[in-house]
């Protein structure tokens, strides 16, 4: 078996027409993260999907302890917008359909990575397992 290195990459995919604000969250999750917090606030976003709207996300960030002043200038300013549109757009053009999926794939010498395969929803660890497995085999 060929080994390499797994990364874990973390992409957006706001689910717009489940959850109108959810595009304003995922930009959330990203000024948290310009502040140390973004598992934290990714969290926060998922034990309430009710919610995300601009009130709720500024008392998740107080919550979390972050200078509210400074994520309220990230999140008004949409400066994350274009990044959470791609990770959207390439999700697409990869296949996603909804969350959670999981994207396997071998990286490229360029940088890029070339999907294998899919996991759509939430998986066992076997599932994973197996689809590492044959991932880091198919050079």
């Amino acid at each position: 078996m060929k080994t390499g290195k797994i990364r874990y990459i973390v992409a957006d995919f706001p689910l717009e027409s489940i959850h109108p604000q959810a595009f304003k969250a995922a930009e959330a999750s990203r000024c948290a993260g310009d502040q140390g917090k973004y598992w934290e606030m990714h969290a926060l976003l998922f034990t309430d999907p009710r919610a995300l709207n601009g009130n709720d996300l500024v008392n998740h960030a107080r919550s979390l302890g972050l200078p509210v002043g400074q994520f309220e200038a990230c999140l008004n300013s949409s400066k994350h917008g274009p990044r959470v549109r791609n990770d959207l757009t390439e999700g697409q053009k990869a296949g996603v359909r909804g969350t959670p999926t999981f994207l396997l794939g071998v990286a490229e010498g360029n940088g890029m990575l070339r999907a294998l395969r899919l996991l759509r929803g939430a998986q066992p660890f076997s599932a994973f397992k197996t689809a590492i497995d044959a991932a880091l085999t198919q050079k």
